[in-house]
């Protein structure tokens, strides 16, 4: 009895183990999504609004994605204390406190601080090219996101529940 109560522990720890490792590849494709929406939202308060940075961003902040909202908000919570921080300095924190609990990559990290390098720094065309490219090395990367989730998920979903069923028969 015992045994076979571990045995069900096991295999339920490592199915656990299997969709959370799948969640993250299926989150990261919508991830992506998200903040290609946001940026066109950034985009459309630069351009067509001509709103100052930090309310450009506490306002895309408020009308995105939750996911990708935080982001958003914490760089333009960081222009606005007045400290005499860049515009690359509150994005770059505000991504450092972002990325560690996002799906996203390494790659759309990068991504996003070549953006915030030109954040604040250039004429409204010039930052609303590098929006425009932001979103288009975005969207390559969702494409690619989409083929991984699709390809890993399953694969992670039955690896987790085969590989407790193998722990199993192991230890038994």
């Amino acid at each position: 009895m015992l045994k076979l109560l571990g045995a069900i522990i096991v295999v339920f720890s490592c199915t656990l183990i299997g969709l959370t490792v799948a969640s993250a590849y299926s989150r990261r494709p919508g991830e992506i999504r998200a903040l290609q929406n946001a940026l066109q939202l950034l985009e459309t308060e630069i351009s067509y609004g001509a709103t100052p940075l930090p309310d450009a961003l506490a306002s895309v902040s408020e009308r995105c994605d939750t996911r990708v909202a935080l982001l958003f908000n914490r760089a333009a919570q960081e222009l606005m204390t007045m400290r005499g921080i860049t515009a690359r300095e509150a994005w770059e924190i505000a991504l450092s406190e972002y990325y560690p609990k996002s799906a996203l990559s390494r790659i759309d990290r990068s991504i996003l601080l070549e953006l915030g390098n030109s954040l604040g720094v250039s004429d409204r065309e010039d930052q609303v090219k590098h929006l425009m490219l932001a979103k288009e090395q975005l969207k390559l990367e969702q494409t690619k996101a989409e083929d991984a989730s699709i390809k890993n998920t399953k694969v992670y979903n039955y690896l987790g529940f085969l590989g407790g069923l193998t722990l199993v028969l192991i230890l038994i």
